[in-house]
């Protein structure tokens, strides 16, 4: 009997990984397999074995980490003749239809979800196309190439190669006029760049090592480089387009920034005052972006987070703060949400910024805490100097969010012969907090998961406290309801009652459902629901007790 291929590309897809998963990649594999296999090739303009390699990396699609060894084993062969087929991972990386993640003797894979997505389409997936694109779009890609490097996505010099593209692809801005007629080297053009993003998209004239280091695929490229711009010998120091941040300063010798020249030749077309640049730097959601989202709340936080919200439109606002200054008292809104992870803190921050208008300064606490000794008082500093700056600037005062602030919020430590140079630092750093929280004039949340550590002089100073507890059994019924519409009410009934989950916990089970679905073609069953349930609670830690900072 003649075998017809299926009429969509997912359908032919997983009706390779069926056969080979079966009879392996053999000789009668893919006799059996060719109508499949031509469609997809012809669709995608593959080869036959990218086209077998690419539905075994889809068919674990919902893995961020797929080895090599894993796609061995999918389609039955050893790990020699894989090695093999190294060509054909390459192109497919090449077309951009997995990426790969290179770590210290380690390789890995993903399936990128614009390629899922394309796929579902029945349509060829496509790089994005970076040409003739605004000065401001061109920062925002090559950030996301540097986020992919960082996260060894790209090498080094694939890193290059993408970054030589784009500006040859943007030639109608001056910047890649100007950058090109330098005639750098790779290693200078692409460190060149990541000053010039820095500042961009984070505002960043403070520029040390630790931002560097990870651009370079061996230490000692990094070394190199460390040591040239220590000793001012580097070529981008010699052309002054970066200085150190205090040239006279011996203090701030491991510190650069872009110089005045730079900024002029290079970044003339951009006309940037600060107040623009700190809309569009790093860290700042502009309330407008914001997606609307509905989140359920048990009765208790419901009419905190209601009352809460009402207290920071502008108007109430401005209101609020006019009788606190005539009063000599202070003038900042302070706000603590506090609960088990996936109830909603960030997600109610979110949205009540975007109810009322507000930007807002994101901040990780855990990120502050920098390996260099004295770094992080003054990342600290700067992130309350660039808010204040924030708030002069705005018709409408942003909020300023630390998320997951547990370590900046527990008990200050006790000092005795004994103590760590650390300890030491962790206390000067709660203490430029303390002092920041008095001098606030603008809305500050912060948010915890456990708060039962949490040092008496910042309890003191937060105004607000809403404390989010896991959902009642009324809201995670609303909850599964909202995230899975037309779920059957029984299904509701018997996953709410079973299951004590969070908000966060239910979402990402209905995340698998949707990557299940588009395996499948079907939609799963209650038992497919129950069982990625009990993955959940498999994967999710117990919650961590007194003395633990989570």
């Amino acid at each position: 009997m003649k075998l017809l291929p299926d009429k969509t590309l997912l359908g032919n897809l997983e009706k390779i990984v069926e056969l080979s998963e079966k009879r392996g990649i053999t000789e009668n594999f893919f006799v059996r397999a060719a109508p499949y296999i031509a469609f997809v090739t012809e669709k995608l303009l593959l080869t036959p074995i990218q086209t077998v390699l690419l539905a075994h990396f889809l068919n674990r699609c919902d893995d961020m980490s797929i080895t090599i060894d894993e796609i061995a084993e999918s389609i039955k062969c050893s790990n020699i003749r894989i090695i093999q087929y190294m060509d054909e991972f390459d192109e497919l990386e090449k077309r951009k239809l997995i990426r790969c993640c290179r770590e210290y003797k380690s390789i890995s894979y993903r399936v990128p979800l614009e390629v899922i997505n394309a796929l579902r389409r029945g349509e060829e997936p496509k790089p994005d196309s970076y040409e003739n694109i605004s000065i401001l779009d061109f920062f925002t890609v090559v950030e996301n190439f540097f986020n992919q490097r960082n996260e060894n996505e790209l090498t080094f010099m694939t890193l290059h190669a993408e970054l030589d593209d784009l500006i040859k692809s943007n030639m109608q801005l001056t910047f890649c006029q100007k950058i090109r007629n330098y005639n750098l080297t790779p290693m200078d053009e692409v460190l060149l760049l990541c000053f010039c993003s820095l500042f961009i998209n984070n505002d960043d004239d403070n520029i040390g090592f630790h931002d560097l280091d990870d651009i370079y695929d061996h230490k000692t490229m990094f070394q190199r480089v460390k040591r040239m711009l220590e000793d001012g010998t580097h070529e981008l120091i010699s052309q002054q387009f970066i200085e150190n941040t205090n040239s006279n300063g011996f203090g701030d010798r491991e510190s650069f920034k872009l110089t005045d020249k730079a900024k002029n030749e290079l970044l003339s077309e951009l006309n940037l005052s600060r107040q623009n640049r700190i809309k569009n730097k790093k860290g700042i959601v502009a309330s407008g972006t914001i997606p609307v989202r509905t989140l359920f709340y048990n009765e208790k936080e419901r009419e905190k987070v209601k009352q809460f919200s009402t207290l920071v439109h502008e108007e109430n606002f401005r209101l609020i703060q006019k009788r606190l200054e005539e009063s000599n008292l202070r003038t900042g809104f302070a706000c603590l949400f506090s609960g088990p992870p996936g109830t909603g803190k960030t997600e109610t921050v979110l949205q009540i910024a975007r109810e009322t208008g507000r930007d807002i300064m994101q901040v990780n606490a855990a990120d502050i805490k920098s390996m260099w000794f004295g770094e992080s008082e003054k990342q600290v500093k700067e992130i309350f100097d660039r808010y204040r700056s924030y708030v002069e600037t705005s018709p409408v005062a942003p909020i300023l969010l630390f998320n997951e602030a547990d370590g900046i919020l527990s008990r200050r430590n006790e000092f005795n012969e004994g103590s760590r140079a650390v300890d030491q630092t962790e206390n000067a750093i709660q203490n430029i907090f303390l002092e920041e929280f008095e001098k606030l004039t603008g809305i500050l949340i912060a948010t915890s998961n456990l708060v039962i550590n949490m040092d008496k002089a910042f309890e003191r100073r937060f105004l607000y406290k809403i404390e989010f507890a896991k959902p009642d059994m009324s809201s995670r019924c609303a909850i599964w309801r909202s995230l899975i519409p037309g779920l059957p009410e029984q299904y509701i009934e018997q996953l709410s009652s079973r299951f004590e989950f969070s908000g966060g916990q239910i979402e990402n089970i209905s995340r698998r459902r949707i990557v299940e679905n588009v395996l499948s073609g079907t939609i799963p069953s209650l038992e497919s629901l129950i069982s990625f349930c009990q993955d959940e609670l498999f994967s999710t830690h117990p919650e961590k007790k007194l003395g633990f900072i989570q």
